[in-house]
Formats: C-alpha cells, structure tokens, sequence
C-alpha cells in the first residue's frame, strides 16, 4: 500500500515536531536573601513612620526604638521637665510583651522567611491599620489616654516585628534600631582598618530608616491617620510578598 500524501500544511507540521525544542527560558530569579533583604528594608521604612507618629504625635513616646525611650525615662525620673514617663514605660513595656509573642510564634517555625513570618507580619499591618482608623475618627489624641494607648499598642506592633526580623536573621538589619548598623559601618570601614564589608546594606537600612522618619513627619502635618496607614500597608505588602514566595517555592 502507498503511503498517505501528506498536504504541505501537514509536512511543515511534521517538520515542526522533529525539531528539537528550546529550553524554555527562566523568568527573573530573585534570590532569597535578596528578597528578605528588600523586605527588611522596607519594614525599616515603616518605623521610621511609626517613631515620628509617637515622638511628634504621642508626647515624645519612641514605638520602635526603645533605646529611646530608656533615655527619656532616664532623663525624666532625674526631674527633668516636660518629660512624658507613663508613655515610654508602657510602649517599653509592650515593646516587650510584643517581642515575647513574636519569639513564641517563630520559634516552632525554621529558619528563613516561613508561613510564620507571614502571619506575624500580617498582624502588625492589621494592628496598625486599625489605629489608623482609631485616629481618624477620635481626632486629635496627642497627650490624652487614648493617645497613651495608641503609643503602647504600637510598641507591642513594634515587638511583634522587631521578633520576627530577628528570626529571619538579615544581618546589621533589625527594622527597628540602627545604632549597631552604624557602629559596623563605622569601625569596619577602611578607615578603621577594615577590608570592606556590605556597607551598601548597612548604609540602606540607615538612610531608610531616616526617610521614613521624614515621610511621618510630613504624613503628620496631614493627619496622623495617614502615616499610620501608610505603615500598615507596607506591613501587609511585606507579608502578601513573602508569603506568595512562598508558594511559588512551593509549587517549583
């Protein structure tokens, strides 16, 4: 029997299936340490927001950095004047409550960003967004109760986070403090002897937490609700990120 006349249509198809394919092409491949890193940095910007609310917003009431708040008590225990105490005991105090939380919860977790992070992080934007809209419709809350309560529940944000940074473990880069940061900036330099490190993650995570610090101070001149906003979102965007990720690594 002869063979079945294949059409021109037919022999290009053919001709089609006999060559061999390409290698399909990756996408963009983030790695990721750089992943963490970037969304480190962004939680960094996010208390720069939050410490300008509480110092120029909630009576001088640090909710990132403690360390601030330890000098202020310091400073108003000796009687200095115009000092808040009730505000930085409770935002430390929280700070603490908050961190203990956070260690819990990332402690059963492994090492890296994990489902944990995720949710821990989703927390601190749900929390912030809801004193977001606590300070929209209270008005001006400043130096009243409400205003106290706000500082304090935004220390425990910060306690949360602060935890959960630390669990990640991106060196030099906690989210809330850079006074470590620039101290390794410093006596690691060339100029203190040293052979070169990561001062470009080093001297991010400075500059950023000082344009978050501006951007609140600006979103304040607003209302305090929008710099709240602002940090909640980050917050979430951070957690939306690594948790998509993850499933993505999932799914490779």
């Amino acid at each position: 029997m002869s063979a079945p006349i294949r059409t021109g249509h037919q022999q290009v198809e053919d001709a089609d299936r006999s060559r061999p394919r390409k290698a399909r092409q990756p996408g963009i491949v983030v790695r990721p340490e750089h992943l963490a890193l970037a969304m480190m940095l962004a939680l960094t910007f996010s208390t720069g927001i939050v410490d300008a609310v509480g110092y120029l917003g909630l009576d001088k009431v640090f909710t990132g950095n403690m360390t601030g708040n330890v000098v202020i008590l310091g400073m108003a225990l000796t009687g200095a004047e115009d000092l808040p105490v009730l505000g930085p005991v409770l935002a430390l105090a929280c700070f603490l409550l908050g961190a203990v939380a956070g260690g819990r919860v990332m402690r059963a977790a492994g090492k890296g960003w994990t489902i944990h992070a995720s949710w821990l992080f989703a927390a601190v934007g749900t929390i912030l967004a809801i004193l977001s809209f606590v300070t929209l419709v209270a008005g001006p809350v400043g130096k009243t109760p409400l205003g106290v309560g706000i500082a304090a529940t935004i220390g425990a944000a910060m306690g949360l986070q602060a935890s959960g940074a630390r669990h990640i473990g991106i060196k030099d880069v906690t989210t809330v403090v850079v006074t470590s940061t620039l101290t390794a900036l410093a006596a690691e330099s060339r100029l203190a002897g040293g052979r070169g490190q990561p001062w470009f993650r080093r001297a991010s995570a400075v500059v950023i937490i000082l344009a978050g610090a501006a951007c609140g101070a600006f979103l304040l001149h607003i209302h305090m609700s929008l710099a709240l906003l602002l940090a909640a979102a980050i917050s979430l965007s951070v957690s939306a990120v690594g948790h998509r990720w993850l499933r993505s690594q999932a799914r490779a």
